[in-house]
C-alpha cells in the first residue's frame, strides 16, 4: 500500500482513509487521535488513558485500517466489555475502512454463533468481540490467530470489573508474540497495569484529560423536522435578530447551506478549512461589520472566532459528541450576556440529543418551529410599509388589467393576499402545500385513528412484558407512558401503537436500542388485510 500525501490534521494517511474520514465529518484529529495514531503507525505498543467520548475508537481504528495489507485473513482483534460497545466499535471501524474494503465484524454472546461463523468465512480483517465469545471462536478454530498483527483492549477497566481478566490473559497468551498491543482504559487499576507489564513491549503512554462541560447563561432548544432549510428560514424570518453562527458537520454542508440561504436573500457567508487566510479574513470582516448577519461554519473553522455579540448559535447538523456541542454553543452567551442555542434534529437523531443532555447534565427544551402565520405576523409591518410605498408612488397601473381579470373570479381580498404571498415567497408560493410530516410508510400500518402501529422483533420468547415495552419507549423517546396505545406481544415479535406525531421519534430512539438486553429492530407494521 502506498501512503498518499493526504493529511488528517498533521497526520499522513492513505488518501482513501482521508476520503472516508471526510465523509464521516472529521476535519482534524481529536487530542487522543493526534497523540496515538503516529505512535501506532511507527509500530509502538500504546497505553491510552481516556474517557468515553474522546474519540478513542478512531484513535486505534484509523491506524489499524491503514495497516491492513492481507485481505484474506483476520489481522486484528479488538476486545470490548459489552456487545453494545462491540457493535458500536465495529460500525465506526467499518466506516473508516469502507473505501479500502476493510471489513470489521462484531462477535458476542446472545447472537447465534452459526451466523457469526458464516460471516467469518467472508474475508473479515478485523474482529471486535467480548472475551467469552472470542475464546469460543478461537477454540472452535473459526477465528485463527496466526495472522494477528494487532490486539486492542478497549475499556480495559470495565472488562476487569466484569470479571474478564482471566479470559483476556488466555487470549493474550495465545496470540503471536510479534504483534502490537493497544490498551485503552479510563482508569489504571493494578491488575490492568500487571497486564501491560506482562504482555506489552515498551508501551508508549498517552493520557487525555476530559474537560469539565458546562453551559452557563444559554437557553437551549431543539426542533424536530425533516426539512431543516425550511425550518431555519422560518426561524430567521419570525424571531431571530442579531448575529448568529450556524454549524454544519462538513465543508460541503457549509457550502450547500451558504448557497441555499444566499439564494433566498439572506446575508450569509461560509467559513471552513478550504478557505485561504485572505478569504477567511474577508468573511470575518464582513461578519463583524454587519455586512453579513449569518456565519455558517464547521467546528474547526469556528475556532479562534472572537466576536462577543453573537446572540444565537444554531446546530444545523447535530454535533457528533457532547464536547463539540459545548464548544459550539459557547460562542454565544459571552461577556455576561445571555445567549440562545438551537439544534435541528431529525427523528432518528433523538438518541444523540439525549446522549448530549446526559453528558452535559443539561435540559434541551423541545420547541415547535414558527408557522407561516408567525412569519407573516412578524413581517406584517414591513409588508404594509412596502405596499403603502407602491400605492403612494402611484406606479402600479401597468398591473391593473391583470388585477381586473383576476377580480372576475376572486375577491379583492383574495387577490391581494395571493399577491403578498408571491411577493414574500417568490417561486415557492407556486408549490403545493407540504404533505403531512408522516412518511407514507407510517400511513397504513393498521393502527387505530391517530395512531401508528409498530413492529418490534422481540416477544414472549425473550420474556418481554408490557411494562418493559412501555417504560423503555417512554424513557428513550421522552414521551408520556399514557400516550402509548395497544400492545400485542407474540412469541417472537410485538406490535405497539404510538401517536402519529411521535411515531418517527419512537422509531429513531428505539431502533438498534435495547429492551431487557435484547437489541431491537423497530419499523412500521404492515396493515392488516
Amino acid at each position: 500500500m502506498t501512503i498518499q500525501k493526504e493529511m488528517f490534521g498533521s497526520l499522513e494517511l492513505d488518501k482513501k482513509i482521508v476520503t472516508a474520514l471526510t465523509d464521516m465529518g472529521f476535519e482534524e484529529p481529536s487530542p487522543i487521535q493526534a497523540a496515538t495514531i503516529p505512535l501506532v503507525l511507527e509500530g509502538n505498543d500504546v497505553i491510552g488513558q481516556a474517557q468515553t467520548g474522546t474519540g478513542k475508537t478512531a484513535a486505534f481504528g484509523i491506524p489499524l485500517v491503514q495497516a491492513i495489507t492481507d485481505f484474506k485473513h483476520i489481522q486484528a482483534l479488538i476486545m470490548t466489555p459489552t456487545r453494545e460497545l462491540a457493535i458500536q466499535v465495529a460500525e465506526e471501524v467499518g466506516k473508516i475502512g469502507r473505501t479500502r474494503r476493510v471489513r470489521a465484524l462484531p462477535v458476542y454472546g446472545g447472537q447465534p454463533i452459526e451466523r457469526q461463523i458464516r460471516a467469518l468465512r467472508n474475508n473479515v480483517q478485523i474482529v471486535i468481540g467480548t472475551p467469552g465469545r472470542l475464546i469460543d471462536h478461537i477454540n472452535r478454530g473459526t477465528i485463527r490467530l496466526d495472522h494477528i498483527k494487532f490486539l486492542v483492549l478497549d475499556e480495559a477497566d470495565e472488562m476487569l470489573d466484569m470479571g474478564f481478566v482471566d479470559d483476556i490473559e488466555e487470549i493474550m497468551r495465545s496470540l503471536p508474540v510479534e504483534r502490537q498491543t493497544l490498551l485503552f482504559s479510563a482508569t489504571m487499576p493494578r491488575p490492568i497495569l500487571s497486564l501491560t507489564k506482562k504482555y506489552m513491549k515498551a508501551p508508549k503512554n498517552v493520557t487525555i484529560s476530559k474537560e469539565e462541560l458546562t453551559v452557563p447563561l444559554i437557553e437551549q432548544y431543539y426542533f424536530e423536522t425533516k426539512d431543516k432549510i425550511e425550518g431555519l428560514c422560518r426561524l430567521l424570518d419570525a424571531e431571530i435578530d442579531g448575529k448568529l453562527i450556524i454549524f454544519c458537520r462538513t465543508k460541503k454542508g457549509v457550502d450547500d447551506l451558504s448557497i441555499a440561504l444566499s439564494s433566498r436573500g439572506y446575508m450569509a457567508e461560509g467559513l471552513h478549512g478550504d478557505l485561504s487566510q485572505n478569504q477567511r479574513d474577508r468573511v470575518m470582516k464582513k461578519f463583524r461589520e454587519g455586512a453579513v448577519d449569518v456565519l455558517i461554519a464547521t467546528d474547526v473553522a469556528a475556532r479562534g472566532i472572537d466576536v462577543d455579540n453573537i446572540t444565537h448559535v444554531i446546530n444545523f447538523d447535530i454535533p457528533q459528541d457532547p464536547e463539540s456541542y459545548v464548544h459550539r454553543i459557547g460562542r454565544t452567551g459571552r461577556a455576561g450576556n445571555t445567549g440562545v442555542a438551537m439544534t435541528f434534529i431529525t427523528p432518528r437523531e433523538f438518541r444523540q440529543l439525549k446522549l448530549i443532555e446526559r453528558t452535559v447534565k443539561t435540559k434541551i427544551q423541545r420547541r415547535q418551529l414558527p408557522t407561516a402565520a408567525n412569519v407573516i405576523e412578524r413581517q406584517r409591518d414591513q409588508i404594509i410599509s412596502k405596499m403603502q410605498t407602491v400605492l403612494e408612488l402611484n406606479a402600479y397601473h401597468d398591473y391593473m388589467p391583470i388585477a381586473e381579470s383576476l377580480l372576475d373570479d376572486y375577491s379583492a381580498e383574495e387577490v391581494a393576499a395571493a399577491a403578498l404571498k408571491l411577493m414574500q415567497e417568490g417561486i415557492k408560493a407556486l408549490e403545493a402545500p407540504q404533505e403531512d410530516i408522516l412518511s407514507k410508510d407510517l400511513r397504513n400500518t393498521g393502527g387505530r385513528p391517530g395512531m401508528v402501529r409498530l413492529f418490534i422483533n422481540i416477544g414472549r420468547s425473550q420474556k418481554i412484558m408490557v411494562k418493559d415495552i412501555v417504560s423503555t419507549i417512554a424513557i428513550e423517546a421522552d414521551i408520556p407512558a399514557r400516550d402509548i396505545g395497544l400492545i400485542n406481544i407474540y412469541d417472537k415479535f410485538t406490535f405497539v401503537e404510538v401517536p402519529e406525531d411521535v411515531a418517527e421519534k419512537v422509531i429513531g430512539a428505539m431502533n438498534k436500542n435495547f429492551i431487557k438486553g435484547y437489541k431491537v429492530n423497530i419499523e412500521p407494521a404492515k396493515a392488516r388485510r
